[in-house]
């Protein structure tokens, strides 16, 4: 009898308590909801008003240029030089012909930097789009 006794206590719990791992499972997922958005990071600017709104374009398309009122460009939110820019865009439209580049500059931004852009994207036959904030009906 008494060996039956002493093999009852060494018997192991063989049920794993899921709660925790669920509470943190639930607590992991409520930070990266609260946390992806803040994830795209774009300069402030404040564009100009006209135009309308978009008719819809396959996203794979469009690239985004971003020109600073302090003398800076933004392409798909990494800081860089035009010289880095226009070869990865020369690069690019060389494999995507239906490349679009949107172009987003701030109404106080010096006039150099936009006709820098636009004169490089019309040697390379770069389609172009200047964004705006549409005019509300």
């Amino acid at each position: 009898m008494r060996r039956f006794s002493q093999r009852s206590h060494l018997v192991t719990l063989s049920d794993i308590n899921i709660t925790p791992l669920l509470d943190l499972a639930f607590v992991l997922l409520i930070i990266f909801i609260i946390t992806t958005p803040l994830l795209t990071q774009s300069i402030e600017l404040k564009l100009p008003r006209g135009g309308s709104p978009d008719k819809h374009l396959n996203k794979s398309d469009i690239r985004t240029v971003e020109i600073s009122n302090t003398g800076y460009y933004k392409f798909e939110s990494r800081q860089m030089t035009l010289p880095q820019i226009v070869s990865q865009l020369v690069q690019e439209s060389r494999v995507n012909s239906n490349l679009i580049l949107y172009i987003r500059m701030d109404k106080e931004s010096r006039y150099e930097l936009f006709a820098a852009l636009l004169d490089i994207c019309q040697k390379n036959s770069i389609k172009i789009s200047f964004r705006t904030d549409p005019t509300p009906k």
